[in-house]
């Protein structure tokens, strides 16, 4: 019985609950699951230390992202059902188990345990995680959803914006050698790493799942009035399960249009640190160093946090479809750019990569905003996880389409930029696909519709905006709350600036 704190009836907030406590506690998680996008930083070193091709390391990452869409698909109505404190829990341990058995495959030359830890177990740590905190932003902010989903998610791009400095500070320290030489670090530096970072995220994820709450059934903020969202194009008030969503037509659409546009920032993530090192190489030297290229990791880090902000809250003015036409129509025009243009410069490189990546965070962020438009609150978390089901599969294709071009033409650390080439042109007509689809969308047809609720129908009273009018001010939970989630991205933000720096200043 001692697990019942974790349920859902436990989490329910008290009068008086200040809704700002919750975009924290959802931080808190995908901060720490957002080191996903952080892998490049080390996969040269465990290239070397498997001694295999940068494809059986991509792998790694795309098993995790694989398991992310199936665990989010899985337990996605468990999550809804059972409230997010026990999702929150049981996504820290997963997360935290992976990162130790997969710190086990290192130190120990087994690779079949780096695929079983950080990408399976891992993985599911990603999905429950992931969406945990979603559909509760969602619900504590129906005002705004952009805006809340951006928050939720943006945490998830930022979280390599901390990883990526942090991991390269800890592997000088580890292999103090290597890091003099400017060399790779080795394997066993790597499996440290691995600990170092588990036992921390473990940390700081069950402070986000002990913070978390959950509004009580009907309560919404002062001054909002569900009526006025039917008023918008695409935005429905009615209910959507999980079981019809995924016979409707729309739902489809946007698996295609997520797809897309994952496959096609995923493989620069994905390949991130080599990339920028490769574009600019001249013979067996890149005219960007290491330490720069961690940089330009981090630095795609903040655009891509930034971008789940910035672009969810755009779509709050300008309509879900019309960001999505941003998102993939410009996105043809920047990869062809990067692909034709992008070795001219550092900073023209840099400014294309940086744009496409707000783009690719900005879909992520926006996607449960536009599932709520379409279906409605009822399932939207179960929804959101089964359509992450497009991220696994979006996860495999694009390291795939960018390893297996790399593979095909030359060594690691020997790469140029015309070996990109193929790869990003490919990318246009992924995205190109995608547009299409994104233009198809249109509002959920009435049969799929769930019957009215009581709940549907409850008028906007004042004890329904009670607790709201009395959110307590600023308290010393809010200032800890937020401080613990503002320290790591402040000093990932100074790292981003100075090790990004070194990309302009020679």
């Amino acid at each position: 019985m001692a697990i019942a704190v974790l349920d859902r009836s436990r989490t329910i907030a008290g009068p008086g609950f200040n809704r700002w406590l919750i975009p924290p506690a959802a931080l808190a998680i995908h901060l720490c699951i957002g080191q996903a996008y952080a892998t490049s930083v080390y996969k040269t070193a465990l290239v070397e230390h498997f001694d295999v091709s940068l494809t059986a390391i991509g792998l790694v990452f795309s098993i995790a992202i694989v398991m992310l869409g199936l665990s989010a698909a899985v337990f996605g109505t468990w999550v809804d059902t059972g409230g997010p404190r026990r999702a929150m829990v049981a996504a820290a341990l997963c997360w935290a188990t992976g990162f130790l058995v997969g710190g086990l495959g290192i130190a120990t030359g087994q690779l079949w345990l780096l695929y079983l830890g950080y990408g399976v177990i891992g993985g599911i740590g990603l999905g429950i995680g992931y969406i945990s905190p979603v559909s509760t932003l969602i619900k504590w902010f129906p005002d705004r959803p952009g805006l809340a989903t951006g928050m939720a998610i943006m945490g998830f791009g930022g979280g390599a914006m901390i990883a990526s400095p942090l991991s390269s500070t800890l592997l000088g320290l580890y292999d103090p050698a290597a890091a003099a030489a400017g060399g790779v670090p080795a394997g066993l530096a790597v499996a440290k790493l691995f600990v170092t970072l588990g036992l921390a995220y473990l940390v700081l994820m069950l402070f986000g799942a002990w913070l978390v709450r959950v509004p009580a059934d009907g309560w919404r903020p002062a001054g909002f009035d569900p009526s006025e969202v039917r008023q918008k194009s695409m935005v429905t008030t009615a209910s959507v399960s999980a079981n019809n969503a995924i016979r409707s037509r729309q739902f489809w659409l946007l698996w295609v249009v997520l797809f897309c546009n994952v496959t096609a920032g995923i493989g620069i993530l994905e390949q991130a640190a080599p990339m920028i090192r490769d574009f600019f190489r001249d013979g067996e030297e890149s005219t960007v160093a290491a330490a720069a290229a961690a940089g330009f990791v981090g630095l795609l880090s903040l655009c891509n946090m930034l971008g789940r902000f910035l672009w969810s809250s755009t779509s709050d003015v300008i309509g879900r479809k019309n960001i999505y036409v941003v998102y993939l129509g410009l996105g043809i025009v920047l990869y062809l750019g990067l692909a034709l243009a992008g070795s001219t410069a550092v900073v023209l490189f840099v400014v294309l990569a940086g744009i496409i990546i707000s783009f690719y965070g900005g879909g992520f962020a926006t996607v449960p905003a536009y599932l709520r438009d379409l279906f409605g609150t009822y399932q939207v978390g179960a929804i959101h996880g089964r359509l992450l089901t497009a991220w696994s599969a979006a996860g495999v294709a694009g390291p795939l389409i960018v390893n297996g071009f790399l593979d095909a033409r030359g060594e690691p650390g020997a790469l140029v930029a015309d070996d990109y080439r193929p790869a990003l042109l490919t990318m246009v007509a992924v995205l190109a696909v995608g547009f299409v689809a994104n233009l198809l969308v249109r509002p959920v047809s009435e049969r799929h519709h769930e019957p009215e609720r009581p709940a549907d129908v409850r008028t906007d009273t004042v004890e329904d905006r009670a607790d709201d009018k009395a959110p307590g001010g600023v308290t010393p939970l809010l200032v800890v709350a937020w401080l613990a989630v503002g320290i790591p991205l402040a000093y990932g933000v100074v790292q981003t600036v100075l090790r990004a720096s070194a990309l302009f200043t020679g």
